[in-house]
């Protein structure tokens, strides 16, 4: 019954692979007892595709009991306490949750490294999720420093040109390309793509993944013709691999719309973003995380063609969307409420986009006070809320005393 499920969640089958999972589980906690190893396996299991499924309410005490299970079966410093330790803190990460997340991976880590020794593959596995999380909360030489041992760990074991060493190189490349290095980040996007080629095979899965990060850095530096062939061959291998109503596919879709969008090709981009969000509203279900980016992004096409009435009710669904997966004060509610604002504002609704777009704002400022740092998009947010102030006549001093009271 495991196994079975476990290929239908990989065939995006997930409606029918739930119940043989709870079944799985049911079979296990009658002939094991509820506290048994077995039956931690089948709970990660099922809070797995809970995950997947935007569930993550239901997931998380599935995960804290498998740890508990875990924790008590093998003892607190064991390696399958580790792998219990990541899932809950990726579950975590998800929710926004990232002081709680962190302590879980640095004891991971710890684990890992007392278990193999601080050279073990399994070792480089925490360390690159630790570096994601390290990402997420804006410490990017921290996430350096981690990715960069990761890579030479997964090189001595594996070999410079394995496929476990490629996935290295675009994690290194992509941090690298936040920070402005493009440079320094484009040969190791090439190298990781060889690798794949030679070791997977040119229409493999992996080699997508990376055309798309080696198209998405030759966006970044406007070298768009070269960047759309990478984007449509990344597409017809997922298609070709997944089935063309995957969610994979519905990611190259994006991304491929968004080039075409950036070269002023609108009409052919929105048939792309249309299919996108239907395969993600079949796949995730309507209200899934994955449909507001869609949303979002058909919305920011139809607002780019002066279709601002069609683009409003896209970005209200959108915001109503994350506030419900991530709960109201999440950045990416924050990054919603922008969006909606922006269009109101084209619209010359300025009373009605001032509360939503001080919301916003809000948000960012709170999370920096709990992150201890800013959030990415926080200082932009900052300024658009001053310009719309700005355009709605307030004064200098107005506007400063209006951010004042934001920030106390």
């Amino acid at each position: 019954l495991s196994n079975l499920a476990q290929l239908l969640q990989d065939t995006n089958r997930l409606a029918e692979a739930e119940p043989l999972m709870h079944r799985a589980l049911a079979i296990n906690e009658q002939s094991y007892g509820k506290d048994h190893p077995n039956v931690a396996i089948r709970l990660n299991n099922l809070a797995q595709l809970l995950q997947i499924t935007n569930r993550p309410a239901e997931a998380e005490p599935l995960m804290r009991r498998a740890l508990a299970i875990n924790e008590n079966s093998y003892g607190k410093d064991h390696p399958e306490v580790a792998t219990d330790l990541i899932n809950l803190a990726s579950l975590l990460q998800a929710a926004n949750r990232l002081a709680d997340a962190e302590p879980l991976m640095h004891r991971a880590l710890a684990i890992n490294e007392q278990s193999y020794g601080k050279d073990h593959p399994n070792v480089a596995i925490h360390l690159k999720n630790l570096a994601m999380l390290l990402l997420d909360t804006n410490r990017l030489a921290e996430a350096e420093s981690l990715m960069r041992r990761a890579l030479a760990i997964d090189e001595n074991s594996y070999g410079k040109d394995h496929p476990e060493v490629a996935t290295d190189l675009n994690n290194l490349a992509q941090l690298l390309q936040d920070t402005n290095r493009l440079a320094e980040a484009e040969p190791l996007m090439r190298w990781a793509l060889a690798i794949n080629e030679q070791s997977c095979g040119e229409n493999h899965p992996n080699v997508a993944i990376d055309l798309n990060s080696l198209a998405m850095l030759l966006q970044d530096t406007n070298r768009l013709a070269d960047a759309e062939p990478l984007m449509r061959r990344a597409l017809a291998i997922d298609e070709q691999s997944y089935g063309k109503d995957h969610p994979k596919v519905a990611i190259r879709l994006s991304n491929l719309a968004q080039l075409l969008q950036d070269t002023n090709r609108p009409a052919e981009a929105e048939p792309l973003m249309r299919r996108a969000l239907a395969i993600n509203e079949q796949s995730c279900g309507e209200n899934h995380p994955n449909v507001a980016i869609d949303l979002n992004n058909l919305a920011a096409l139809l607002q780019a063609t002066n279709r601002l009435a069609d683009a409003e009710p896209l970005l209200r669904r959108a915001l109503a969307i994350d506030e419900n997966s991530y709960g109201k004060d999440h950045p990416e509610v924050a990054t919603d409420l922008n969006n909606l604002a922006m269009l109101l504002q084209d619209t010359n609704c300025l009373a009605d986009a001032e509360p939503i777009l001080r919301r916003a704002v809000d948000i960012l400022l709170r999370f920096a006070g709990a992150a201890s740092h800013p959030h990415p998009h926080m200082r932009a947010t900052v300024d658009h809320y001053a310009e719309l102030l700005q355009q709605m006549g307030l004064s200098e001093d107005e506007i400063r005393v209006k951010l004042a009271e934001l920030t106390c």
